[in-house]
């Protein structure tokens, strides 16, 4: 089937889309390109995507509406995967005018040509920030999400619920797929895995916000690309017609959300402890308080994922930071075969 993922050369999107690829499927690769880090990488990704015939790449920003409007009327996708964003918690604090444009405008964008295509299943990445100040663990898409803590989230959220009222009012088939810190090979230069392994490589010190004092539901790259496509043929409908324990589907609305994560919290300084494992080397901590923005846990129940698919994420942390390790050292000179 043709499949419209946006965000395609990021590091999620190219993932998914490579699985797709391989699956047969017909692949709509679209991506602003935006330097929030180093073009070259998203570039990397999109020309192992581009070696594939059902692969065609389309450079533009979703917020673009007279650009993105008609990109499509010849041959409408019939399924979006939608994971597009301006992501990072901390640069939220930064630049918020970006997550407004990116996250608000653009799933809007998304959302009308959904409606336009008639799409069989709308798929939207959402986040576990958006569970903000909950203290209820583990985190089930059922309990209220309502208190965010960053304006990143904030807009997450916001486009959950934006979704949720074009899947009543247009019966757009649609899966809210909320994301528990995803790592692994080809991850971004901004999340914590990849500054720690550059950092430990290069011999500087690494921040470590709250003493270590903090827990994530860290999750395999794989392990997320195995939940999106079993999920893909989970179209939600008004009924469901194979009722779930504590199912998120709407009431009035084709339309449910689902977390993607391991559903086993590690500390985050056992983290740092298998990539100086993996690397061979010690890592200098820099113990820094609390970051604004930041929650102390974030804890997957991963129930209704197991329910609707069968499958439950279940590499373990130790093998995930291994694989992602051997990319880096490789992809940065630390190995024989380094690739630009």
């Amino acid at each position: 089937m043709r499949i419209l993922v946006t965000g395609s050369a990021g590091f999620i999107g190219f993932h998914v889309a490579r699985r797709l690829l391989a699956n047969g499927h017909e692949v709509l690769g679209l991506d602003g390109m935006t330097p929030y880090y180093d073009v070259r990488l998203k570039e990397a990704r999109h020309a192992i995507l581009k070696a594939h015939e059902g692969f065609s790449e389309h450079v533009l920003s979703l917020e673009d509406e007279p650009a993105f409007s008609g990109l499509f009327d010849d041959r409408p996708p019939r399924a979006i995967i939608h994971l597009a964003a301006q992501a990072g918690v901390r640069y939220s604090l930064e630049n918020p005018r970006a997550y407004i444009d990116s996250n608000l405008v653009g799933t809007f964008n998304v959302m009308e040509l959904a409606r336009r295509c008639e799409v069989e299943h709308l798929m939207v990445a959402s986040t576990s920030s958006v569970y903000g100040a909950s203290v209820i663990a583990p985190f089930s898409e059922i309990d209220r999400a309502d208190h965010p803590l960053t304006l990143y989230a904030a807009t997450k959220k916001a486009g959950e619920e934006m979704t949720h009222a074009y899947s009543h009012l247009w019966r757009i088939p649609t899966t809210v797929l909320r994301f528990f810190t995803v790592y692994g090979p080809w991850g971004r230069p901004d999340m914590a895995l990849f500054r720690f392994a550059r950092a430990i490589a290069g011999g500087e010190a690494i921040e470590v916000y709250n003493h270590g004092d903090m827990k994530r539901d860290f999750t395999y790259i794989d392990d997320l690309v195995e939940g999106i496509v079993r999920l893909m043929g989970k179209i939600p409908s008004d009924r469901s017609s194979a009722p779930v324990t504590r199912d998120s589907l709407s009431p009035v609305a084709p339309w449910r959300v689902v977390n993607l994560g391991r559903g086993e919290p590690v500390g985050l300084l056992d983290f740092i402890r298998e990539i100086e494992r993996s690397l061979g080397r010690r890592a200098e901590l820099k113990m820094l308080p609390m970051q604004p923005g930041d929650a102390h846990l974030t804890f997957a129940d991963v129930g209704l994922l197991e329910a609707l698919t069968g499958y439950r994420p279940a590499t373990s942390v130790a093998a995930g930071v291994a694989a992602f390790c051997d990319w880096f050292k490789t992809s940065h000179g630390l190995a024989p075969g380094a690739a630009p």
